[in-house]
């Protein structure tokens, strides 16, 4: 495990770990190497006992493998060593007409494949916790912000349906860049089969459940890459948007909403009264890390000609650490959000701390409906709005005493205007939108 991952090894969970691990890649290796012998043997350009021996025999160890490149400096060249110390005589077959990028690439888009799978899963079992929590909390009222500045009415539920989607978008995203990405090639040193025929090609894919390329160089196109890249740091972007908003509504003069504080949990060396956004804080800045990969996968598009290897020695870092860091942060924020602490309490008490104000757009609109042009209903609106805002005063009494206002309002009327369930009429139609 390289960069990133290094850190997080000891969090790393043990599917995802298993997937870029040195003894998984190599295996990849091994079976596209044995497919092809056996698409070869197919054509009649392996000897069936040939092959029989291949499949009987052939084998490696991480550490022979590393010996062996020490000396050689080629990973692949050491692997073939190794293998063919296993196999013997009948080793002359393996890697017949094929380059180096062949076995890597195509090895690799199986190990992303994998890993995309994983994360997958993950994003299936967010969306289930996020559907969960829209439900509960379907009518639990809280204040809406825009620009931090408290807006009209709406629900937590709503919040996570909005999420929902966001976290279903992703998971179509997720399915995209997988079916992008799951290509293999097997057609020589710059792409023209000149040494291989392309129905090893053809073969070798299908028995590693991939696409072959359509067309290819010495190496498969690395836009594949970059659109896997840049969909893992968009799911990570989604991630940090979420636990920002969780981040935000965890203050100290806003508590709405908290991570769970275990048992025995300390939030500061100094301060022991402190209850701290680790979690997400943890994931606002792992999504940076992936946003950063997704940019060193875009550079990697642009390669001289029909391969240089400028792409090869960041790939090994950046996409096994991408989706090793995506899997932690889905998993930790999902369980952030099945053991979320909510306040309705608070909510409530945050909706009516502007004294009314929230319904300042309601009181426009009856105006206007009254004959008001926009512009007086609006200037009369917020003369009484600021004066409420600079004074502390009760919105709606300030409206009951304007004689302006009064005149195109009766007092039943400004009153049946401040019903926080007003704005709540549409909210079982968004809900069907989900079949919830």
């Amino acid at each position: 495990m390289l960069g990133v991952a290094i850190l997080i090894d000891r969090y790393t969970l043990p599917e995802m770990k298993a997937v870029w691990s040195l003894e998984n890649k190599y295996r990849k290796w091994l079976d596209v190497e044995i497919h092809a012998c056996e698409a070869l043997a197919r054509k009649g350009d392996i000897p069936a006992d040939a092959l029989k021996e291949i499949k009987e025999k052939a084998n490696f160890t991480v550490q022979r493998i590393d010996e062996i490149e020490a000396v050689t400096n080629h990973d692949v060249i050491a692997f073939l060593t190794c293998v063919a110390e296993y196999v013997g005589d009948a080793s002359k077959y393996i890697h017949l007409g094929l380059t180096s990028s062949d076995v890597l690439d195509t090895a690799l888009a199986v190990q992303m494949k994998e890993a995309g799978e994983l994360i997958l899963r993950r994003l299936e079992k967010l969306r289930e916790v996020l559907l969960e929590k829209a439900g509960e909390h379907r009518n639990t009222m809280m204040i809406g912000r825009t620009h931090g500045i408290h807006a009209e009415p709406t629900t937590f539920g709503l919040k996570m349906l909005l999420w929902v989607a966001e976290t279903q978008r992703n998971i179509k995203r997720m399915k995209d860049a997988l079916d992008t990405v799951g290509a293999g090639k097997i057609s020589g040193a710059v792409g023209t089969y000149a040494n291989i025929d392309p129905f090893v090609e053809e073969y070798v894919c299908q028995k590693l459940g991939l696409k072959p390329a359509r067309v290819s160089t010495q190496v498969l196109q690395r836009d594949r890459h970059a659109e896997y890249m840049s969909t893992l740091a968009v799911i990570g972007s989604s991630l940090d948007k979420f636990a920002t908003e969780i981040r935000s509504l965890q203050r100290t003069d806003i508590l709405e909403v908290e991570e769970y504080f275990k048992k025995g949990q300390k939030g500061s060396s100094a301060m022991p009264h402190k209850r701290n956004p680790i979690t997400t804080e943890r994931i606002s800045g792992l999504a940076r890390l992936l946003r950063g990969n997704a940019l060193v996968a875009m550079e990697n598009v642009a390669l001289w000609h029909e391969r240089d290897i400028s792409h090869s020695s960041v790939e090994r870092v950046v996409i096994p650490d991408s989706a090793t860091t995506l899997d932690y942060m889905l998993y930790k924020f999902t369980d952030v959000m099945e053991n979320l602490i909510v306040y309705p309490e608070n909510m409530k008490k945050n909706l009516d701390r502007t004294h009314g104000l929230i319904f300042s757009q309601r009181v426009l609109l009856a105006l206007v409906d009254k004959g008001l042009t926009r512009e007086r209903a609006y200037e009369l609106v917020q003369r009484n709005a600021m004066r409420s805002w600079n004074r502390g005063e009760n919105f709606k009494q300030l409206l009951l005493n304007d004689n302006d206002i009064a005149a195109a309002l009766p007092p039943d009327e400004i009153n049946e205007l401040f019903d926080h369930t007003y704005h709540l009429r549409h909210l079982d139609e968004i809900y069907r939108r989900f079949e919830l």
